[in-house]
């Protein structure tokens, strides 16, 4: 069962409740495994703090160019989606930050004079914690290739039925997100109840119905905004699977790196009801 916690903006909470709801099912002996995709800021960490054992590098293929078989011909720079590639006169420019990898221009290439050499681009740390098995990827500063990596990182998934994987999305709809989330049997959307939470919640709301995939919403820090977030889940028929009420000290426990967990019964029984929710929606 694979599990993801998505949101339409970043501040939502995302990640405390994935990572509060990863504590509250490990603790009832349930095999899982945590996964952040959100490479750019990886942050599920501060919260599970795993004592990381492994850690491997990610890397593209990117062209080399042998001229001395080059004709300047320009296919390989018409092949080029993304622009990584120039021909200009008696020269072929690479732009190594540009390229996606995909290999056209070495497969294209009629006088076979570009092979390709791997360039990193971040890295896979793995570890364990509180009897759950944590993956997480971190993007090199100044890449930008997000989706290579959120890609390693999901091949890391055990994909059967004894075991749950809960994904940390990265915020937002573009491709990082529809990548991390492709593949999920319940994708949770988290949310707050102001205007900036309700408009970027149609937007994953949109996302998630294009890739079809069953989700739900969670609604936290009610109290501090209006009733329209409600009211347009009415209105679309979206199941809101929880409501987490505002507290200062949950905000003040955040900035320390702890769960919500730690504060008493009041959020394990909303994390309880929440992982309830869950099971009756895949079955």
């Amino acid at each position: 069962m694979v599990v993801s916690f998505a949101s339409g903006k970043g501040g939502t909470g995302k990640t405390i409740v994935a990572t509060s709801l990863a504590l509250y099912v490990s603790e009832n002996g349930i095999n899982l495994i945590f996964l952040d995709c959100d490479v750019e800021e990886p942050n599920s960490a501060l919260f599970l703090k795993p004592l990381i054992s492994k850690t491997s590098k990610v890397g593209i293929p990117i062209p080399i160019v042998d001229f001395k078989k080059c004709t300047y011909c320009g296919k390989c720079a018409d092949v080029c989606t993304y622009n990584a590639i120039a021909v200009v006169k008696d020269n072929v420019l690479v732009f190594p930050e540009l390229c996606h990898g995909c290999g056209g221009c070495s497969l294209f290439c009629p006088e076979k004079a570009i092979s390709e050499k791997i360039r990193d681009i971040g890295v896979i740390e793995e570890g364990n914690t509180n009897g759950i098995k944590f993956i997480q990827g971190r993007l090199n500063p100044g890449e930008s290739m997000v989706v290579p990596l959120i890609r390693e990182v999901k091949e890391k998934m055990v994909k059967d039925s004894e075991t749950t994987t809960i994904i940390d999305v990265p915020p937002g709809t573009s491709c990082p997100v529809v990548e991390s989330i492709k593949g999920s049997d319940f994708v949770i959307l988290i949310t707050e109840p102001t205007p900036f939470g309700l408009n970027d919640l149609k937007l994953a709301v949109e996302t998630v119905r294009k890739l079809e995939i069953d989700f739900g919403i969670i609604i936290n820090r009610v109290g501090i905004g209006d009733e329209k977030v409600e009211e347009y889940c009415k209105l679309e028929n979206i199941p809101v699977i929880a409501k987490i009420p505002y507290s200062r000290d949950v905000a003040v426990q955040y900035s320390y790196g702890i769960p919500m967990l730690i504060d008493g019964e009041k959020y394990r029984e909303i994390f309880h009801r929440i992982w309830e929710e869950i099971i009756s929606k895949i079955r």
